[in-house]
């Protein structure tokens, strides 16, 4: 048999019908660290093995290819990895200080040295390797005798050998090198920038236009200013040399060099926004020419460009212009919530902005820059122009334009964006996104306000200075829309009523509340204005106020149009051609709306603190609006009683109480009806009608022909009835709750004078009572009784002159005007 090949450096050679034990071949196998470990304990145990394995060993065949006494076999490949190096060793295992190295055995071992650790197998005499000493067969038994003395040498070491595996290439799984990621965080301290500096010295020789371009170029600022100083001071000398003007730079070359190095410092400052690490150490040197330009100024010496800081304030402004184009911003087309998304995203760019330069960019500079200071500055000028031109709908080119000059007016609203005059108009959730943008997020802790921020962001930083002018423009703007909004809500309410209960005659959709009727409008009106002004509020309690003037007067208006839309829409209803049903739901209208109205009033009465004024307003508006109501009913009352009244005061009313009967009949239904109003309304309802009935009952003493004739049976008769009705509808009205006692007397003080057999005996004792009770009755009132008690006589001309005495004497009052109104 063939002799085998040798692996990872063990023999394994042999004679044919030789063969290794499996406790051979693993110990093989065996890691090399494992030898290391006990090499000085069995190495002549080792040694005696392997002598006795290779006399064992027979002289190979011819075809044979068994190793030469130097051939070996590569060692197992170990790579480890620390940081970001590799360390790839053959035979040896390269580990770097607190590594953890997973080896071939699965296990994980770590090593604590500092210093790289080389481990390997025993080294193999060379009389022991492969081919140095060959040997015949010897006996087996006493082969085998010799390696039980060499497994219970081992065992008594405690070493676990179970002898060589065979080698299976078929089954054996590849043995990749084994990667350990070792992370180390090394943490960069930058040490700050100084105020204090020192020029590098002038050159020794005037050095050529393009060698200071060169300088320029490379971002040597202050080794190119020095330079430029120098061939300044060259020029000067030679303006004044009597010699005259040299062959050397010119004025012209000095003002190109000035121009380059200040393009250079804009180029500079604008791309450490973006890219600052690249740019830190030539930050330094801008700020050392800006320093040093400014010294000379202060000193007389100035003989540049001038106005160096302005110029690179104007270069920051430029660089952060830069980060705000690169904001996305969309079109209302793709998305109706365009504007918050856009403010979303430039709040997020420019907390990530300030975070970088606090980071990044604030030990570049001296203290005296603030430059973080300065940056929150330009965001601030930055964001308010943005927002006007969000505004106002200006041009704005997105970031793809030129910006290579530090004064250039990038306008920059978003890649690949513009926004023109054609833009559709801000709507009122874009004018509230604005308005939340600027009063609470970008001072609150989503922007400025942000933990990353702090603390070089100080409370006064915080605020956006925006112009009172942008602030009344967004405001009139959500405003207006707001109204708009308000206008449209309280017209579907108007449409839904019309549509949905007065053109099909519906029952309105009551909503119970302490025993009367309201419609359900009122609770979502308020429920609105609620919503509106908390909206506001939440931004600022200025424009709660506003939106709450808003919303009382678009109130008003509707309460104003209501009611005129309803008496129109439902006048059907009590028409000669309506029946009982319509007149009853023609009713129910007036009585739901007129709880509606006081039920909208009173939830507006909240907003009496900050609108006074609309409030006030409002209510006298709905108040106008119930007293229509009040009015409509009662009318259509009058006109429902009125052909029974005009039968009184006639000689079938003398006779016949029918008449007088319906109309106390009507007015109880009527009145029963009306009692799902308040109880303020019903009551105050209730001495209205009284007063209503009281006068449709004297208004035919005014307008009848009948005439008593002066018979005293006839005007005792005449006397008894009216003091008798007067005080049936006294009673009535009393049992509905009427407060008008007032007008009991009246009944009286007319009867006694339809009574008097005489004329001349209605002198000032009867006359007085009604004119004192009564101040609003008028001569022709009282005439118009003396001709229904009979014919004219000489008596009624001094009983006219008593009356004009009386009358002079008493002054009218507002509360008590029953007369004036009766025609």
């Amino acid at each position: 048999m063939a002799d085998a090949p040798l692996h990872n450096g063990a023999p394994s050679g042999g004679t044919a019908g030789t063969s290794d034990t499996p406790e051979t071949q693993k110990n093989k196998k065996r890691p090399s660290m494992a030898f290391n470990a006990v090499a000085s304990v069995v190495s002549p145990v080792s040694n005696f093995v392997r002598s006795v394995s290779i006399r064992r060993s027979k002289t190979p065949k011819k075809d044979s290819q068994a190793p030469s006494r130097h051939q070996q076999t590569t060692p197992t490949t170990t790579v480890v990895r620390a940081g970001e190096e590799t360390v790839s060793t053959q035979g040896d295992v390269e580990v770097a200080a607190g590594s953890k190295v997973k080896g071939q055995n699965g296990k994980v071992g770590s090593y604590s040295t500092s210093h790289r650790q080389k481990t390997s197998r025993p080294a193999i005499p060379d009389t022991f390797r492969p081919g140095a000493a060959t040997g015949t067969g010897t006996d087996k038994s006493g082969d085998k005798s010799v390696l039980s003395r060499a497994t219970s040498v081992r065992r008594s070491l405690k070493m676990k050998w179970d002898g060589p595996k065979k080698k299976d290439t078929a089954t054996r799984p590849e043995v990749t090198p084994e990667v350990v990621e070792v992370t180390t965080e090394v943490k960069e301290e930058r040490p700050k920038v100084r105020d204090s500096y020192n020029l590098p010295p002038p050159p020794t020789t005037a050095p050529s236009v393009m060698e200071v371009k060169s300088l320029i170029d490379s971002g040597d600022m202050l080794v190119a200013l020095v330079n430029i100083l120098f061939l300044r001071e060259e020029w000067l000398q030679s303006q004044t040399s009597p010699e005259g003007a040299s062959e050397g730079v010119t004025l012209t070359d000095l003002q190109l060099l000035y121009g380059a190095l200040r393009d250079k410092m804009a180029t500079i400052v604008r791309e450490s926004s973006a890219l600052p690490a690249r740019n830190k150490e030539l930050l330094v040197g801008v700020c050392r020419v800006v320093q040093e330009e400014e010294r000379r100024e202060r000193g007389g010496q100035a003989g540049g460009l001038g106005g160096w800081r302005e110029a690179w304030r104007e270069a920051v402004t430029c660089g952060v212009r830069q980060q705000l184009a690169a904001v996305h911003l969309d079109t209302p087309e793709h998305n109706t919530s365009w504007l918050a998304v856009h403010l979303g995203l430039l709040g997020k760019a420019i907390v990530e902005h300030l975070e970088q330069v606090k980071a990044e960019l604030q030990n570049s500079y001296p203290p005296s820059f603030c430059i973080f200071h300065t940056y929150v500055e330009v965001w601030h000028q930055l964001v308010t122009e943005h927002l006007s031109r969000l505004v106002s709908g200006l041009n704005m080119e997105g970031s793809d334009q030129n910006t290579q000059g530090a004064g250039q007016n990038m306008q920059g609203a978003g890649p690949n964006t513009k926004l023109t005059s054609d833009q559709p108009k801000l709507q009122g959730k874009d004018f509230y996104a604005l308005l939340n943008f600027i009063y609470n997020q970008y001072s609150g802790e989503s922007i400025m306000g942000s933990d990353r921020l702090q603390p070089e962001m100080g409370v006064e930083l915080k605020k956006l200075s925006a112009n009172q002018e942008l602030l009344e423009t967004i405001t009139d703007g959500f405003c207006t829309h707001t109204q708009a909004e308000v206008k449209r809500h309280l017209k579907g309410v108007l449409r839904v009523e019309k549509e949905e209960l007065w053109e099909r005659k519906a029952t309105p959709k009551e909503r119970h509340t302490h025993g009367h009727t309201l419609s359900p409008f009122p609770m979502d009106i308020a429920r609105m204005v609620a919503e509106l002004c908390k909206r506001a509020g939440d931004l600022s309690k200025e424009l709660r106020q506003k939106i709450a003037h808003v919303c009382l007067e678009e109130i008003e208006i509707f309460t104003t149009n209501f009611v005129p839309e309803f008496l129109s829409c439902n006048r059907r209803l009590v028409s000669d051609s309506s029946d009982l049903l319509d007149q009853t739901l023609w009713i129910k209208y007036h009585t739901t709306y007129m709880n509606s109205f006081t039920a909208l009033g009173e939830h507006m009465e909240s907003y009496r603190s900050c609108s006074a004024d609309h409030v006030t307003s409002l209510s006298q508006s709905l108040e106008g609006a119930e007293r229509k109501l009040k009015e409509s009913l009662l009318k259509q009352l009058i006109s429902d009683i009125r052909p029974f009244s005009e039968l009184l005061m006639t000689k079938r009313w003398l006779s016949e109480e029918q008449d007088f009967n319906q109309i106390t009949t009507r007015v109880d239904q009527f009145y029963q009806l009306c009692t799902e109003l308040s109880h303020t309304h019903l009551q105050a309802f209730v001495g209205k009608l009284h007063l209503v009935v009281c006068r449709e009952y004297f208004r035919p003493l005014m307008t009848t022909t009948y005439s008593c004739k002066g018979r005293p049976h006839k005007n005792q008769r005449a006397a008894e009835t009216l003091h008798t009705q007067w005080n049936a509808l006294h009673t009535l009205f009393t049992d509905m709750g009427s407060e008008e006692a007032w007008l009991l007397p009246l009944g009286a003080y007319l009867s006694n004078i339809l009574k008097q057999k005489s004329e001349n005996n209605i002198n000032e004792e009867i006359l007085e009572p009604l004119i004192t009770d009564y101040p609003d009755i008028s001569e022709r009132h009282l005439m118009a009784v003396l001709r229904f008690r009979g014919k004219w006589s000489p008596a009624r001309v001094v009983i006219q002159q008593r009356f004009t005495k009386l009358n002079k004497t008493h002054k009218l009052g507002e509360d008590r005007n029953f007369f004036k109104l009766i025609q």
